[in-house]
């Protein structure tokens, strides 16, 4: 039987502040949007009900005009997850499949950089107004990947933007194997814990870094072999004698004592921390820089045939890739907070502020009655 399609969608969308003295230049307005009827749709298209969508840090750098291409009127959110209850096609074989939306559009499968423009759901760009910050959302039916059935919704809307990024930088730039040492930094975003998982999971030695020592301390709770905290100044000292020290008590004469990658968020001076360290023709993987928009590399690390890679999100190809893989080893991404409902939104930007989470944090979304009025500055 066919499902009942409401007429409007309530959305979060972005609004320049008119405050004299905003806390960020843009806003997020909670207002409504018609949301096409089944037969209105091509048959390219289809409705989606959104039940889960998470937070990036993207989110925030757009509230706070940081970010390129932002455009007022468009939806916030390039993560989203739900069931497809609508489609151009008769007998799609998509219809009331649980599904999560491609958040890029751009780069399907060339294994080195995107085809042609790159762009993101969400806050603008080319796919603006879209964005998965609302209940329904009409996309491409190319543009969904079906979820992998031990994951919920909740889980999964925390993957696809952090998955993509984490899967490109582990899988296809460091290229992690078995037995090889790795350390991650930064742990407590989604994309260094999903990279944490995809290590592991590829039997990798994993290590970490963090300011936070119960961040540390969960890490290793989740696989991690250990960790040390970047504010130390001899971290790297103390992170290669915790290898040391892990190579012994295993047991292994022969196990390697040097990192062979890095998967890094900071940038900065990170290649001078961890030259010595790092294994001849090692790698370091580069998806953010958070500490500095710059990183030096000297004539040490080209001796050492060390490499340096930049590392952004990926392709389609990468998410399906990456998807089929947390189906196979049945990995679940990391959540540290599950909102309740759109207008929770000013509480999950609050957190990702603070960076005080660990893993993603999430809005479950609401439908039916007992929202709160929409046309709301939240």
């Amino acid at each position: 039987m066919p499902q009942r399609i409401p007429q409007t969608t309530r959305v979060l969308v972005v609004q320049k502040s008119s405050n004299a003295k905003p806390v960020y230049p843009n806003d997020a307005f909670l207002t409504e949007w018609p949301i096409p009827q089944p037969e209105q749709l091509t048959k390219e298209q289809i409705l989606v009900r959104i039940n889960a969508v998470s937070f990036n840090y993207r989110d925030l750098w757009i509230r706070k005009g940081l970010y390129p291409g932002i455009k007022p009127g468009s939806a916030y959110g390039a993560d989203g997850a739900g069931v497809v209850v609508a489609s151009g096609i008769a007998q799609d074989p998509l219809m009331n499949q649980r599904v999560f939306l491609v958040p890029m559009r751009g780069w399907e499968t060339n294994p080195e950089a995107p085809e042609t423009r790159f762009t993101i759901l969400g806050g603008g760009g080319d796919m603006a107004p879209l964005g998965t910050f609302a209940q329904y959302a009409v996309v491409e039916r190319d543009q969904v990947i079906l979820t992998p059935p031990h994951v919920d919704d909740e889980h999964i809307s925390a993957f696809p933007v952090g998955g993509v990024t984490a899967w490109r930088a582990v899988s296809i730039n460091a290229k992690v194997q078995k037995g090889q040492n790795v350390l991650i930094t930064g742990i407590g975003g989604g994309v260094a814990l999903i990279a944490l998982q995809l290590c592991l999971a590829r039997g990798a030695n994993v290590y970490v870094t963090s300011g936070s020592e119960d961040k540390i301390r969960k890490a290793v709770n989740l696989g991690a072999k250990g960790g040390v905290n970047y504010k130390d100044k001899d971290w790297p000292a103390k992170l290669s004698k915790l290898i040391k020290e892990h190579s012994k008590a295993s047991g292994n004469l022969e196990s390697d004592e040097e990192l062979s990658a890095v998967i890094d968020s900071a940038g900065g001076d990170i290649m001078g921390q961890v030259s010595k360290y790092l294994k001849h023709g090692g790698k370091v993987v580069i998806y953010g820089m958070t500490a500095s928009p710059k990183v030096i590399m000297t004539m040490r690390e080209v001796l050492k045939n060390q490499q340096l890679l930049g590392s952004t999100m990926g392709s389609h190809q990468d998410l399906i890739d990456a998807t089929n893989f947390i189906a196979e080893h049945k990995i679940v991404p990391v959540v540290s907070h599950v909102l309740d409902g759109l207008e929770s939104a000013e509480e999950g930007f609050k957190l990702v502020q603070s960076s005080d989470h660990f893993g993603k944090v999430v809005m479950r979304i609401r439908h039916g009655g007992g929202e709160k009025e929409a046309h709301a500055k939240l």
